[in-house]
């Protein structure tokens, strides 16, 4: 088991280290952009499997995607009515973009602000990161550090001292893909997003 401080996790995720940390939703694993892969190859995911930036606040994201003045301006306001919260918005990619964090479709992302003080002190400080839920690709969310630990043992993880104490909601977060005149709903979770 890899448990550190929250300090040392942050410079982990800061140099390129594989990295979880509980969110509002579900724990998630978590990376630098560039280093996508690393989720790939621990998750054993498939390559049309793409994966979430998560970042502390909106602002840190928009440079990740591109759309016309409109388009921003909507946006803006579902982010501002939903973040931070258990919504990810997938919209038009910019090319600040890795194409690994979205191999098969390299044009979108999924954006995410969770509603977590333990994840944003961590996104605060690193920038935005590529994640996903921790666990094997096609078995359930992993809900507690110390199975993230097993599963997962070059992870960096928290001290259990360092995480929030409360469960996490364990329902992930609700995905919501911009067709270019609305909304889409990909998976409905625990966000209700009017459309």
């Amino acid at each position: 088991m890899t448990q550190v401080s929250m300090a040392a996790l942050i410079e982990g995720a800061r140099s390129g280290s594989l990295v979880s940390f509980p969110t509002d939703t579900v724990p998630a694993l978590a990376v630098q952009p560039d280093r996508s892969e690393l989720i790939f190859a621990a998750k054993q995911r498939r390559q049309d499997k793409p994966l979430i930036l998560m970042g502390a606040n909106a602002l840190d994201l928009w440079s990740f995607v591109k759309g016309s003045p409109a388009e921003w301006q909507i946006w803006q306001q579902v982010a501002d009515q939903y973040w931070p919260g258990a919504l990810t918005l997938v919209l038009p990619a910019s090319a600040c973009i890795p194409k690994s964090m979205n191999p098969s479709d390299p044009a979108t992302i999924g954006l995410r602000v969770p509603n977590s003080g333990v994840a944003l002190s961590i996104l605060s400080q690193t920038g935005p990161l590529a994640t996903t839920s921790a666990n094997r690709s096609g078995e359930p969310p992993l809900e507690r550090m110390a199975e993230i630990a097993a599963q997962f043992p070059d992870v960096l993880t928290l001290f259990p001292s360092e995480s929030e104490t409360t469960l996490t909601a364990g329902v992930p977060s609700t995905v919501a893909k911009w067709t270019g005149s609305g909304w889409e709903i990909l998976r409905q979770g625990a966000v209700k997003l009017v459309v």
